[in-house]
């Protein structure tokens, strides 16, 4: 999960993994690895956080990956766990801090993935990172992602939250509101640490998306020279360069 450079995920960082990882982790297995396994020219993770998504894409592939993170939080836990992954796959991992567009990568995947990005970045940076995928894949690749959302709830909404998850003496835990606001959907993450029950810290960061009608989200992939096709998932979304 990131978009987004300076100081965004400095809160989250923390936590990110310890909560998050084993359901990202499955559903990157479930999004991801069966296309990473086609995969014959090399593979782009756009947005690549942790690197959770990335370690899959490495793991179910034996081609070059290239992973784009702008948050310097994330990229820091990312560059931590390539350092754990052997040489064998670090030799085959590239790490892109910056945005999608200024990541210079010309036609050197077959596959790009955005897991959890799309929607979390704003129009103009969404049509940047889909114009940037179409330079990045070589005719006919194809770029998998997920959907932002369509609208806007009514009112404040609790999310299924993370945790707890216990480490030594403490439970950690992440509670998830969705809060519509000027037409943006901030997502409100509430950490917080217990140690016999009782309150030891708690911190908050809050992450903006930005909903896009189908039609307009259609629109902007084929004006990045990409087209429609079908998903290897119901939850995602794919986009072929054209061949011709």
């Amino acid at each position: 999960m990131s978009a987004s450079e300076g100081t965004e995920y400095a809160v989250s960082s923390e936590f990110y993994d310890l909560l998050q990882a084993e359901p990202d982790r499955r559903r990157a297995q479930r999004w991801f690895a069966g296309a990473a396994g086609r995969a014959r020219h090399g593979i782009v993770d756009f947005g690549a956080g942790t690197g959770i998504v990335t370690q899959v894409l490495l793991e179910s592939s034996g081609v070059p990956v290239h992973a784009v993170e702008p948050a310097a939080a994330m990229r820091t836990v990312l560059m931590s766990r390539a350092a754990a992954l052997g040489a064998d796959r670090r030799a085959r991992l590239t790490v892109h801090p910056g945005r999608a567009e200024d990541a210079g990568l010309d036609a050197v995947a077959d596959l790009a993935v955005a897991a959890n990005v799309v929607g979390c970045v704003e129009p103009a940076a969404r049509r940047a990172l889909l114009r940037a995928a179409a330079r990045a894949l070589a005719p006919g690749g194809v770029l998998l992602f997920d959907p932002p959302p369509v609208g806007l709830p009514d009112a404040a909404e609790d999310l299924t939250g993370f945790g707890p998850v216990r480490m030594g003496s403490d439970s950690y835990r992440a509670d998830v509101t969705r809060v519509p606001d000027r037409g943006v959907l901030r997502m409100v993450f509430d950490y917080r640490v217990e140690r016999a029950g009782r309150s030891v810290r708690g911190a908050r960061e809050e992450f903006p998306m930005w909903p896009a009608e189908p039609e307009v989200l259609v629109e902007e992939i084929t004006q990045a020279g990409l087209e429609l096709v079908a998903a290897p998932h119901p939850d995602l979304l794919a986009a072929r360069r054209p061949s011709r």
